[in-house]
């Protein structure tokens, strides 16, 4: 039973897997943009801003912020795939086939985690390239939370697709989610001494734990202990998947 199930998974992530590797462009576009922002933004405000932590240039202070962009971008925009699955028909042939909906959702799920982390890993590469003081720990630590953010975000973006039938309306309600997530996790300036306003919305933002780990995982540095942001972070992880499980549910293939 459990190695059937797994089967069925495995099938559904190969599926998006296949799809990944045939668009390479999706993977340098994708990988570009957290780049400029790191090289571009990170020495045009670092020269302005030399001493954002003490000890730590600005370059080196916004780059989990930028791995946590790639994550939350990809991650996000991994839903439209559900609309071009229902535009083709390939997600009714899915919706009939003898597979329940959570595993539908865990297998697309998981294609969606595999491509944010390879992504991810690029700019891990870049990072150890510019300076970031990674260690055996830093890097599992880093990973697993790179893991944590993709399948949440990953699991939020399927849910919205799967309220969705075109493009057009998914981008732009999207771009009203991932916009956010990010500028207000923290990614580009320390949480510290912000307006009461501006803190509570970071502190409603999932991503916001999640830059604050990578933060702490790679520079030994963040608002709160790495255990508070795991904590949290875990919570989001798991209501946004049970979201996206109660999403698939009530989708209609057609």
């Amino acid at each position: 039973m459990i190695e059937a199930h797994l089967t069925k998974l495995y099938a559904l992530w190969l599926r998006e897997f296949k799809v990944f590797l045939r668009e390479k462009s999706r993977l340098v576009a994708s990988t570009f943009t957290p780049i400029l922002w790191l090289f571009v933004i990170g020495s045009g405000l670092g020269a302005a801003n030399p001493s954002t932590i003490p000890g730590v240039d600005y370059q080196l202070f916004i780059f989990p912020g930028i791995v946590a962009m790639s994550i939350i971008f990809s991650s996000v925009f991994f839903g439209s795939y559900i609309i071009w699955d229902r535009k083709f028909d390939f997600l009714k042939s899915v919706m009939v086939a003898p597979v329940s909906r959570a595993s539908v959702f865990v297998g697309k799920t998981l294609g969606g985690m595999t491509t944010s982390l390879i992504q991810a890993s690029i700019l891990l590469a870049i990072g150890a390239v510019i300076g970031v003081p990674f260690t055996p720990l830093s890097i599992i630590q880093a990973v697993t939370v790179i893991l944590l953010m993709s399948f949440g975000l990953t699991s939020l973006g399927l849910a919205l697709g799967s309220y969705m039938y075109s493009l057009e309306g998914f981008q732009m309600i999207v771009s009203f989610v991932v916009f956010p997530l990010f500028f207000l996790s923290g990614a580009l300036f320390p949480l510290d001494n912000l307006p009461d306003w501006l803190w509570v919305l970071t502190a409603v933002d999932p991503a916001t734990y999640g830059v604050d780990a990578l933060r702490h995982a790679m520079l030994g540095t963040g608002s709160n202990s790495f255990e508070i942001d795991m904590a949290i972070l875990t919570a989001y992880t798991a209501a946004l998947g049970l979201f996206g499980i109660f999403s698939f549910k009530r989708m209609k293939a057609v």
